[in-house]
């Protein structure tokens, strides 16, 4: 089986924005980036969840596991 690997900073914005439903300011602010990178980020892990659900591809979070709050 393929497996798409999604990074710890991709998870964490990723769960921000669409799980707490923060902006991508808020985002940026929560783990000190810039709203750009915070776009790049989102663009990125959303992009690999997709691919992951339509291709029935495993989705493997690379690194360490982050601490959401």
């Amino acid at each position: 089986m393929d497996i798409i690997h999604l990074a710890q900073d991709e998870l964490e914005v990723l769960h921000l924005c669409d799980g707490e439903g923060k902006s991508q300011i808020e985002a940026g602010i929560c783990i000190g980036v810039s709203r750009g990178t915070v776009q790049r980020l989102l663009a990125s892990a959303r992009c690999k969840v997709a691919q992951a659900l339509v291709g029935r591809k495993a989705l493997a979070i690379s690194g360490n596991a982050p601490v959401l709050q």
